[in-house]
């Protein structure tokens, strides 16, 4: 069957290759993308090359889903939404919390309600959640009990122990979070990505909308902005390796994230928004595998052929979380998808891609030295 599917943030770093790969299978898409300065450069239509690779591929309107008129503008004769638009940075969302509310939740319900209160053609909507609506993730005591443990205190963090705890639970393993956990976002970002999912399951089904969410865990690979500060480790390490700077690793090192390359959520993305199977599914989209950030340092190292310079200083980001990795059985199950490319090799085409992008500024030190000015970097 083919849709016509709308991509909303479609121009970004996961929509403008999904609005490819729906391309390629003969789709009809739309695209409606705010293209922010802080994505896509001050003059887009000459700096953002992820807009060029999405007119490839998609009619792109520019608009926000924060007007009405934006999207009914776009939704003539869409039988799909990918709801991928959103603010995003953890740390960012901390300070800019107006900008990541109303883009997130006020423009999720503004794309809710023209679809609840006007004439259209949808039948299946699906929407780009986190893995930070976990918070910390999943957790086996000795006695073989699950713990989600509460976010780690400022206190603990400043006499350098970066461990969670539960009082009088002993030690804890962590183990893969599945979709029926505990949901306590630490930031934010996480606070509205949890409020974009719960108002589309939530909504959706009640006006004859199929709905799907998908938990994004930390997607990296090619294409990914170099000069967004807000974009995950690898971008930014990546620069500073090419800088010959130093890297200022967090914490212990021993902070950990469930790493997913690319090309694996844009195919899980593309079976949620096509298959039947997938209607009314809450799920995971991850490699099912913890990296450590010390293990981030080393694989770019060796990708890049050179010895990287390093401290570990301790350092930390309040609502920032110790550990997360994703249990991806239901992806595996419903979608009869396993992400399939191996960190390793994921970070060495990454960095084959890096290799031949200009070295440009980044705003990473800004980025730092806000966070530092409210008192959010520790």
């Amino acid at each position: 069957m083919t849709e016509h599917v709308l991509i909303t943030g479609g121009a970004g770093f996961i929509g403008s290759r999904l609005a490819a790969r729906m391309h390629s299978a003969g789709h009809r898409v739309t695209v409606l993308d705010a293209l922010i300065p802080q994505v896509h450069g001050t003059d887009p239509e000459t700096t953002s090359p992820l807009l060029r690779a999405t007119r490839e591929a998609a009619q792109v309107l520019r608009g926000s889903v924060t007007e009405a008129e934006d999207i009914r503008g776009a939704l003539s004769g869409v039988t799909v939404i990918v709801h991928l638009a959103a603010e995003t940075g953890t740390g960012q969302s901390m300070y800019e919390i107006d900008r990541y509310t109303e883009a997130n939740i006020g423009g999720t319900a503004k794309l809710l309600d023209v679809l609840a209160n006007e004439t259209h053609s949808v039948r299946r909507i699906v929407v780009a959640s986190s893995r930070s609506i976990y918070g910390e993730g999943a957790y086996r005591t000795q006695d073989g009990s699950t713990l989600y443990p509460p976010h780690r205190s400022d206190e603990d963090m400043a006499a350098g122990d970066f461990e969670v705890h539960v009082p009088g639970a002993g030690p804890l393993e962590l183990i893969p979070t599945d979709e029926d956990a505990k949901l306590h976002p630490s930031s934010v970002y996480g606070i509205t990505k949890q409020m974009q999912e719960a108002l589309v399951m939530t909504v959706a089904p009640t006006i004859g909308v199929e709905a799907v969410a998908l938990r994004y865990q930390n997607v990296y690979g090619p294409g990914q902005s170099l000069k967004n500060p807000y974009t995950g480790i690898l971008s930014i390490f990546s620069t500073l390796i090419r800088q010959n700077k130093e890297i200022d690793v967090f914490e212990d090192g021993e902070e950990s994230r469930d790493f997913v390359f690319i090309d694996d959520v844009v195919e899980a993305t593309y079976l949620a928004s096509t298959r039947a199977e997938a209607a009314g599914n809450i799920l995971n989209v991850g490699s099912g595998v913890a990296t450590t950030v010390t293990e981030v340092v080393d694989a770019l190292a060796a990708a890049f052929g050179v010895e990287v310079a390093r401290k570990v200083s301790g350092r930390y980001r309040l609502g920032d979380i110790r550990h997360n990795v994703a249990d991806t059985r239901r992806l595996v199950d419903v979608l009869g998808y396993r992400p399939r490319v191996p960190f390793a090799e994921g970070v060495a085409q990454f960095v084959d891609w890096v290799r031949t992008q200009p070295l440009e500024e980044d705003g990473y030190k800004r980025s730092l030295e806000e966070m530092a000015a409210r008192n959010l970097l520790k």
